[in-house]
């Protein structure tokens, strides 16, 4: 196995601002393994609250021995031995997680989503992401949505219902609401979730401070809308914790560390008889469709990342009626891959 990676800056169409943070860009690793004669390519994606940076990533990266991730891989004990070698570090996990799976497909001569028993038919509509800004900022926006049948917006500032209503003043698609913990009262924050329901929202990620789960359980008893854990839940350990809180959980496979343990956590949230969103940070076409490939298991998706960046490195994925529609390639199906990227 032969490991190369580069850094990479994904820079934003608009900046990005949630309910506690901002940002224009996104720092990357794209990683390549070479494996006899194929190629698999990884990606993490370190957006700045979750802690890892480049420089974190490499050293991580110094610590692995490839020689350990032998074909066939046993996903399992691979990812055993990457959480051996540091806590943490779940972004730059991912990307050799991807990496391994898009070796694993091509050398199968299979697509990844063939390989996970995703059936295509069942692939949900991804939306396309609204984040906090002024009422002309929110009209450009929407205006570049066009081409997507739902639309997520960031609130959890002061100006909620502003946002939401500037949005209704352009659009009827339905929509899903990140609050990114930012809603710190409970009565408040029911009232406006039912307001919410009014609006046509379908779901609610994250309302209160992920270590509150006496608050969103509160909230998951009362509201008229799913109310899914994002910050709240990360790796397939945190399920148990918060089990009966929430009606779901948002996946990121920069949260999950990977293919393989996003899919361990869809299966254990249906034993739990909970909804699943599956989601994206800041990412390029690699991320993105290594998640679009389990997208069809899951019931919602919001991956948008291709669409909100002005440098993807790859040719964006196709999408027809807001549904990604993902080839008849072996591993993730990625295209437009310079071959000079990893030699700049």
């Amino acid at each position: 196995m032969q490991a190369s990676y580069i850094s990479y800056h994904l820079d934003l169409k608009h900046p990005f601002a949630i309910a506690k943070f901002s940002r224009t860009s996104t720092p990357l690793l794209l990683l390549r393994l070479r494996y006899e004669q194929a190629e698999g390519y990884g990606e993490a994606s370190m957006v700045p609250y979750m802690g890892e940076s480049y420089e974190s990533a490499t050293a991580f990266l110094a610590k692995v021995d490839w020689s350990c991730l032998t074909y066939p891989f046993n996903f399992p004990e691979i990812i055993a031995y990457l959480d051996s070698l540091a806590a943490g570090h779940p972004a730059i996990k991912a990307a050799i997680d991807i990496a391994l799976n898009d070796l694993n497909g091509k050398l199968q001569q299979k697509p990844c989503y063939q390989i996970y028993e995703a059936d295509l038919q069942k692939m949900p509509v991804t939306a396309y992401t609204i984040g906090i800004d002024s009422p002309e900022v929110i009209r450009e926006k929407v205006a570049d949505a066009a081409g997507f049948k739902v639309l997520k917006v960031k609130l959890g500032r002061d100006n909620d219902k502003e946002l939401i209503s500037t949005v209704r003043s352009l659009t009827n698609l339905p929509l899903y609401v990140d609050a990114n913990q930012g809603w710190d009262n409970r009565k408040k924050a029911i009232d406006m979730i039912y307001w919410l329901h009014d609006q046509g929202v379908v779901l609610i990620e994250q309302p209160m401070n992920k270590a509150d789960t006496e608050g969103n359980a509160w909230l998951t008893g009362r509201s008229p809308i799913p109310i899914l854990a994002d910050e709240a839940v990360q790796r397939l350990a945190d399920l148990e914790q918060i089990k009966g809180a929430y009606h779901g959980i948002n996946i990121k496979l920069m949260k999950s560390a990977g293919m393989y343990e996003a899919h361990q956590m869809i299966l254990k949230a249906r034993s739990y008889g909970m909804k699943i969103l599956i989601g994206c940070m800041s990412e390029t076409s690699c991320a993105s469709l290594a998640a679009a490939a389990l997208a069809p298991l899951c019931d919602w998706a919001d991956l948008d990342g291709p669409w909100l960046t002005r440098n993807n490195p790859f040719t964006a994925p196709e999408l027809q009626q807001g549904k990604y529609q993902l080839k008849d390639l072996p591993g993730l199906g990625l295209e437009g891959i310079k071959v000079d990227l990893f030699d700049s």
